[in-house]
């Protein structure tokens, strides 16, 4: 009985700590943002090739390190490692885009998409258009460069990786962005998001 009435006056302590705990820092939604994110995963076929495209994207931002989402009751906010509040878009970030014929795969294919074509041509001939909205309203703003990175274009592969700068300018961080992946004829083969909030 001795036991049970010390962990009985003990309960209420504990609880208290714990709801002080959370008193101070009431708003930490989850873990922190880091500088490479994922951005989603596509698989395709083309037709009338057959071949199977792979489509990974990732979010590539250093000045995200650490950031956090934080919430205060109905508002959400993302504030810095430091706690200062972030108003904008990053002004700087990437997408890298990386497109695989390879046979391995996460899922199976979602769709089919028309490409006429060698698919390894296709991989070297890739455009990307980014839309940005706020609201209802959208645009489209152009890539501050796109880089193949990795393997030498010259050299026979089932990969290629690309690098997509984008220069955000004075976004709002509530705007949404949206990178999408076309192919060599101007048709999209699919989108990867950015949202903040």
């Amino acid at each position: 009985m001795n036991a049970f009435r010390q962990f009985a006056v003990l309960l209420p302590i504990i609880a208290g700590f714990g709801m002080a705990a959370v008193a101070g820092n009431p708003w930490k939604t989850g873990p922190g943002l880091h500088s490479a994110m994922p951005a989603g995963y596509e698989v395709v076929v083309l037709k009338p090739s057959r071949a199977t495209l792979s489509l990974m994207g990732l979010i590539e931002c250093p000045e995200l390190e650490g950031a956090q989402h934080v919430s205060q009751g109905l508002s959400a906010k993302l504030v810095y490692a430091n706690g200062a509040t972030i108003k904008k878009f990053p002004r700087l970030f990437s997408f890298r885009i990386t497109a695989s014929l390879r046979k391995v795969v996460l899922d199976g294919p979602q769709e089919s998409v028309e490409v006429a074509g060698d698919p390894h041509e296709l991989l070297l001939r890739l455009g990307f258009r980014i839309r940005v909205y706020d609201g209802l309203k959208a645009r489209e703003i152009a890539p501050e460069s796109v880089e193949m990175i990795g393997m030498p274009a010259d050299v026979a592969y089932n990969e290629r990786v690309y690098r997509i700068t984008v220069n955000a300018g004075n976004l709002p961080i509530t705007s949404r962005l949206v990178l999408e992946v076309l192919s060599p004829q101007g048709e999209p083969l699919t989108h990867f998001p950015f949202t903040l909030l």
